[in-house]
Order: structure tokens, then sequence, then C-alpha cells
């Protein structure tokens, strides 16, 4: 590998901090100083500690979806620990770029390694767990867009049609990727593994490679990866009643973080309507799409601009980003170093499967037709 292909992720990383560095720039200066404080005052001891607890319960009600997934596979591992296990993926997704995606390696370490889960298993399930976050995360952002969308006025400017246009079919486009992927998956299809070979043999032919090495991701992740779907697709179409359960548990807990942001308002000192409220949170929500570490000024910005769309000090929405930052720091830590007490027991190598999709549940173990 070359100098320049070494050097080429550190410098999109320092872009990406530079980035973050000037949004908090731009936040710093547009805010009054004493708002920000004033605003935290209002948050008493008691009620900091009860949004701890009703933020630990909603991640435990997220952890559900991975519980039922791995169970209808046949793999029935304690609740605790797929919490413990969940916290230390929210951990290193949430400190790495785009704080969404980045755990779920160590998911599937967690249940091979730990639990003697056979890897195709672990990653089908993993792979489901992420899909109906997506699906159910963005169906709740499109909802909110539409909904301000056609309030446009309680933002306190009008975005103008052509810029509404823009953000609905983004919206939309996001909410199609994993309905998309998870309706490949239910029809048996291998939309992830199949991607990627074309793409490896495109970069192949694109390099040209020498005969026999026409490809740089290793045979054996790929031929994992697509049994992994096939276990997906199989549990999908065997056990739907597995796949509308971890939906509704989905389901529940958005309803959960919604309730438990217009709480954070709440104690905060504002009495905002639900419709505010709602405003609040899809500008949090876009903004830690973007491909920062930890949203790092793309939270504070966002929540700011929120505030001052709704006639409140911009100091306000900075309030409401640290209380959300310091609470998903808490947990990032916390996450990090339970991980970190069992590192070196899952860090061994695993060893890809071969061979035909394992059965959906160790009573019923035939390979789909």
């Amino acid at each position: 590998m070359s100098a320049a292909a070494l050097l080429r992720p550190r410098r999109r990383t320092l872009a990406l901090l530079i980035a973050a560095l000037l949004l908090l720039v731009w936040v710093s200066r547009a805010v009054t100083p004493r708002a920000v404080p004033a605003a935290l005052q209002q948050l008493t001891p008691v009620e900091g500690l009860a949004l701890l607890a009703l933020n630990l319960l909603i991640f435990a009600g997220f952890t559900g979806r991975w519980w039922i997934f791995l169970r209808a596979q046949g793999h029935a591992i304690a609740y605790t620990r797929l919490l413990v296990y969940r916290l230390t993926a929210f951990g290193i997704s949430y400190f790495t770029p785009g704080p969404h995606f980045g755990g779920e390696p160590y998911q599937v370490l967690a249940a091979v390694r730990g639990h003697q889960t056979p890897p195709a298993a672990a990653i089908a399930a993993v792979t489901l767990d992420k899909v109906l976050e997506m699906l159910v995360n963005f169906a709740f952002l499109a909802a909110g867009v539409f909904l301000l969308l056609t309030q446009r006025p309680v933002l306190g400017h009008d975005l103008g049609a052509g810029l509404a246009a823009q953000l609905a079919v983004y919206v939309l486009l996001l909410l199609a990727l994993p309905a998309g992927l998870l309706a490949a998956l239910g029809r048996g299809r291998h939309p992830i593994s199949g991607t990627l070979r074309r793409l490896d043999r495109l970069a192949g032919r694109l390099w040209k490679r020498q005969q026999g090495r026409a490809g740089t991701i290793p045979a054996l992740w790929l031929v994992t990866l697509r049994r992994s779907e096939a276990q997906a697709g199989l549990l999908c179409r065997r056990h739907p009643r597995a796949l509308w359960a971890a939906l509704a548990v989905s389901f529940l807990s958005w309803l959960g973080v919604i309730g438990e942001f217009w709480l954070l308002t709440a104690v905060l000192g504002l009495r905002l309507t639900p419709l505010e409220a709602a405003t609040a949170l899809v500008a949090a929500r876009l903004a830690i799409l973007l491909p920062l570490p930890a949203g790092l000024g793309a939270l504070e910005a966002g929540l700011a601009l929120a505030a001052r769309g709704l006639g409140l000090d911009p100091g306000v929405g900075i309030a409401l980003s640290l209380l959300i930052r310091s609470r998903d720091t808490l947990f990032g830590l916390l996450g990090l170093w339970l991980g970190g007490l069992r590192f070196w027991q899952l860090a061994a190598p695993i060893a890809p499967e071969f061979g035909p999709p394992a059965g959906i549940d160790r009573q019923n173990p035939a390979p789909p037709a």
C-alpha cells in the first residue's frame, strides 16, 4: 500500500474535525453567553438521574430487536449480556465518524466468541437489527419532516418550495434504502454481498490486477456474508412474528425517545407545543446523520438553528445539545469500559463458515429450498 493511500483516511478525519470545529465556532458566535448556563440551571440533580434512568430503559428497549432475532434462530443469550454488548457497540459507533455505524462488528464478535453463535446467524441478527433500526428511524424522521413542511410558519421562516422539495426527496431516499434491503432479504436475495462482489470485480478491472487476483475482498468474507443474508431471509419467511415483534419494539422505543426529548425540554423550563418539540427533535436527528464523530458541531448547530426558528435564544438549543451530548458521552464511555473488560477474550480471529445456510433454529435445521 502506498504512502498516499495510508494518508488518505487521516486526511478525511482531519477534514471532518476541521468542519466540526468550524461549526462549533459559528454556533458560539450566535449564542448569548448567559443563555446557556441560565437554561442548564433549570435542571435539578433528581431530574438528571430520572432522565438517565429513562434513557437506560429506552436503550434496553432497542436491545430487544437483537434479542428477538437471535432467539428466533435458536440462540438464547441473556438479555443483560446483550444490553452490555449493545452499550459497547454504541460507544464504538458514537466516537467514530458517523454516529450510527461502527459497533456492529463488535456485536457479531461478542455473540460468536462469547456464546458460540454461528457467524452466519450472528451476522443475520445484527443485519436485521440494523435494517429495522434504520427503517423505523427514517420513518419517524420522514413523518416529522413532512409534518414540519406542512406547518412551515412554526419554523419562523419560509423554507421555500425548492428547498422543501429537496428535503422531502432526501428523506424519502433515506427511507427507501432500509425498506429495499428488508424487501430484498425477505425475497431471498443477497443485496449486500452481491453489491460488494460487483464492486470488488469492478475495482479489480480498474486496477488491472493479475488473473486470479481480481478483487480485494477475501472470498471467505463474501461467502460468510452471503450465508448470513440467506439466514436473514429464511428468518423473515419462517418467523414473521419475530419480525413484527421486533418492529413493535422499535416503535415503542421510539415513542420513548419522543417522550424523553419532550421531558428534556420541559425540565429546561421550555413550554413547547408538540409541533415545536418535533421541530427540535427532527433538527437533532438530521444533524447527527452527518459523518462527524459523535455529531460534533452538527448537533449544536442543528438545535441552535431550531431554537432560533422557534423564536428562542439559540443558547437554549446549545443547552439542550449539551445535555444530550453529556448523556450520550456517559453511555458511550460506560460501553467502552465494559467492552474493554472482555476485549482480549473476544479478540481471537474468527474462521468463516461454508456450506448451505444454517437452519433457523435447532429444532428445524432444514436449509431453505
